[in-house]
């Protein structure tokens, strides 16, 4: 059979190492999955399917440095996971039995108990719960119990969002490319072994930093790299054979109506700028949350033991494709290979696998260096805006008038219009601009039932966060220590969110005065736990205005997938929606659920992307920005930006049609899944209508406010910068010309 694309030259910047244990594990492993009933009479595998996956030499490769008993333990995991992604394909992908799938993945959870009172079922049922009984029993001695329900829930993720795949199967649907990306992390399983990292290399990530920003994205840029490797090698398998529909290259043929070579390009263009992100992470962002959280040097070691493990698994998992008889690897970069080969095609011999990192490097290079040569304030124009797919019809809430005045009156009150002493920057909203800007319009699409008070209340939440979006680059985005002053600011606002009322200081300005007030009007009828929910999302908005400011000092437009989803945090779409949450009463289960949360992060998306088609002059040519999605496609895809901007809208249009098949598909089933009654079927649809009404509400105040048309944008910034045409970067890189040298003012200090 022709390979259907040649595979493509991969960023390999870590040399692959072999583990001297190799043929231990694999007689092992055999013997094991013998044990286990996985061979002879499973109908699964035999011993020669066992034999030409050759698991052990995956292990050996991905953990070089593991002592021989560990090995044999990890090679008995990746056997077993192996095992249970062809025994889920044969008995329930392919007869499509979604009802018999549920109840076998809801047995599974049993079998990893955590503590030292847990205890497991005494009878497996089949070879895969058999298998899971005897390897945590043998995994968990020695660890804490916070890597246990780590380690415990990346494994319910990996087999439970089996689900999602057979759906799809069955609805012959293949999912957008945000979709992809975030769904195949929990089923691809590639978390699962980043947990198991921790457990080869001896090295627990500290608890108290295991939830933070660095790390997770570290276990992000990990998971999608071995995903988006392993969905080139197995294409063929998986779309000629299986007929799967959830690989990443097939993904891109159906979005962007392309040939499979040119997919698989883009694919592995992909899979290079996560792999950049993880070293651009483990270079720039650990160093400072090990003294964030004051961590010894013991906390230290373990991290970077553990960084390096994430490193050895790509470059090994790579070297092992090359060889698996599952996989299309016939021909590597014009270099025939073998799954006999004993060592890396190409140079031969111990640690040879390394003469590969250079050319690896260069090939790269211009990608990278794109990413941090972008010229501000270039002159771009207006954007013309593509056709946007919105089903939803937006209403008006009768008491916007009202609320316009209030919303002026609150703004004037808390000293959100006018420069106050001591404070950089805070000068820079007026009355006209905030009447222009007109958040009530915003507050009453997203709100068209809402009361007086209510209106008001959202108004002046949007009223207050769009002045911090806009304060935060004009106070410290111009300075090296921008980002550290930003980070002393979110801790002093932080103290303006007590879970307790009454205890809070004095606030002493704008942004103070303003959230001191939010907080007080908005949490009294919350419980304790919701105001802690509310308090999160608010820090979570903050945090990520720091993220932006890091890549402004650096100059780095960011990498496409870290972008959209730090953009939801940016744009305050955690905070409307943790609001939103709370008045229908969802219960935890139904609102930490995968419909649910998949209908969020699609809302979430098309408000995002409408903003960045509405803003992508105001950001790129008036304000120097770094962070817009067209900017994003453009350096990614090295592409012009009415290019860029068809895919950012084709997109919005994708996670649209996504959310509609949410609530007309998957919301069903949900209600079936809990059992729900019809009065928490009714609070799950109220909050599907309320996202609704939020894209509607949002698309109507991009059009029809005055913040992002020309004419608006020349009277808030002023004309000048629009006299000039686009200019080459100097020397240095930075912008040159009349008007822009207050664009270099930062970079001279």
């Amino acid at each position: 059979m022709a390979n259907p694309f040649e595979l493509p030259r991969f960023y390999m910047p870590h040399p692959a190492r072999l583990n001297p244990h190799l043929e231990r594990a694999r007689a092992h492993s055999k013997a094991w999955a013998r044990e286990m009933g996985m061979l002879e009479g499973s109908g699964i595998w035999d011993e020669k399917d066992l034999d030409s996956h050759d698991y052990a030499l995956l292990c050996a490769y991905t953990h070089p440095e593991a002592s021989a008993e560990e090995l044999e333990l990890v090679t008995d995991w990746y056997v077993w996971v192996f095992f249970f992604d062809d025994h889920f394909l044969d008995v329930f992908k392919r007869t499509r039995d979604t009802t018999g799938a549920k109840a076998y993945l809801d047995r599974i959870p049993a079998f990893m108990p955590v503590g030292p009172g847990g205890t497991a079922p005494d009878e497996p049922a089949n070879q895969v719960e058999a298998g899971l009984a005897d390897l945590w029993a043998r995994t968990v001695p020695g660890m804490s119990e916070d890597w246990q329900h780590r380690f415990k829930e990346s494994t319910r993720h990996l087999l439970e969002e089996s689900l999602w795949e057979l759906a799809n199967i069955n609805d012959e649907r293949v999912a957008n490319p945000v979709e992809y990306i975030e769904m195949r992390r929990k089923v691809g399983g590639a978390p699962w072994s980043a947990h198991l990292v921790e457990h080869a290399v001896q090295a627990e990530v500290p608890a108290a930093i295991a939830a933070s920003r660095p790390m997770r994205v570290l276990k992000d840029t990990f998971a999608d790299g071995v995903h988006l490797r392993n969905d080139l090698f197995s294409y063929q398998r998986e779309t000629q054979e299986e007929g799967e529909l959830a690989n990443a290259v097939l993904v891109l043929e159906r979005f962007l109506g392309c040939p499979t070579q040119e997919a698989a390009d883009r694919v592995n263009d992909l899979l290079t700028s996560r792999l950049q992100q993880f070293e651009h992470t483990a270079l720039t962002e650990i160093a400072p949350l090990l003294q964030e959280h004051a961590l010894g040097p013991q906390a230290a070691a373990d991290v970077l033991t553990y960084i390096r493990g994430l490193q050895d698994w790509q470059a090994g998992g790579h070297e092992w494709h090359m060889r698996s008889s599952r996989y299309m690897n016939g021909t590597v970069q014009g270099t025939p290979s073998s799954p006999s080969t004993p060592l890396p095609a190409g140079p031969l011999g111990l640690g040879t696998s390394a003469a590969r990192i250079v050319p690896s490097l260069i090939a790269s290079m211009p990608a990278r260096l794109r990413s941090f040569s972008h010229v501000p304030f270039q002159v771009t124009g207006h954007l013309p805006l593509p056709e946007l797919h919105m089903p939803y019809e937006a209403r008006l809430n009768p008491h916007l008038e009202r609320s316009r005045e209030h919303t002026v009156a609150w703004s004037r009150r808390t000293g959100l219009l006018e420069p106050q002493p001591g404070v950089p920057a805070s000068g820079h909203w007026t009355e006209a601009k905030l009447r222009d800007y007109d958040f009530p319009l915003c507050a009453a699409g997203l709100h068209p039932k809402g009361s007086p008070r209510a209106l008001d209340l959202a108004s002046d939440w949007l009223a207050w966060g769009t002045y911090g979006d806009d304060y935060y680059p004009a106070a410290f985005g111009r300075t090296p220590g921008g980002p550290a002053a930003a980070k002393l600011h979110n801790e002093r606002l932080l103290t303006f969110m007590p879970l307790l009322l009454g205890v809070m200081p004095q606030p002493q300005y704008a942004m103070e005065r303003g959230l001191a007030d939010l907080w007080s009007r908005t949490v009294g009828p919350m419980p304790v736990e919701a105001r802690r929910e509310l308090r999160a999302a608010v820090r979570t908005m903050l945090d990520a205005w720091v993220w932006e400011l890091g890549n402004e000092q650096q100059h780095r437009i960011p990498d496409p997938v870290d972008y959209i989803e730090m953009r939801r945090k940016t744009f305050g779409s955690d905070l409307t929606m943790v609001l939103s949450r709370f008045e229908h009463r969802l219960p935890p289960e139904l609102a930490r659920s995968r419909p649910v949360r998949a209908m969020e992060n699609a809302a979430a998306d098309y408000g995002c992307m409408t903003n960045d088609l509405h803003s992508y002059q105001k950001e790129i040519q008036f304000q120097g920005e770094l962070h817009n999605a067209v900017l994003v496609v453009e350096n990614f895809f090295d592409c012009d930006r009415m290019t860029a901007r068809d895919i950012v809208a084709d997109l919005m249009n994708s996670r649209m049609r996504e959310f509609e098949h949410v609530v007309t598909t998957q919301l069903p089933a949900l209600f079936r899944e809990f059992d729900l009654d019809e009065r928490a079927r009714a609070a799950v649809e109220k909050y599907a209508e309320d996202l609704q009404n939020w894209m509607s509400g949002i698309l109507v105040w991009h059009r029809d406010c005055h913040r992002y048309g020309e004419a608006d944008l020349l009277r808030h910034h002023g004309a000048a910068v629009t006299s000039l045409a686009p200019s080459p970067p100097g020397p240095f890189g930075a912008p040159e010309g009349l008007g822009t040298s207050g664009a270099r003012v930062g970079a001279g200090l």
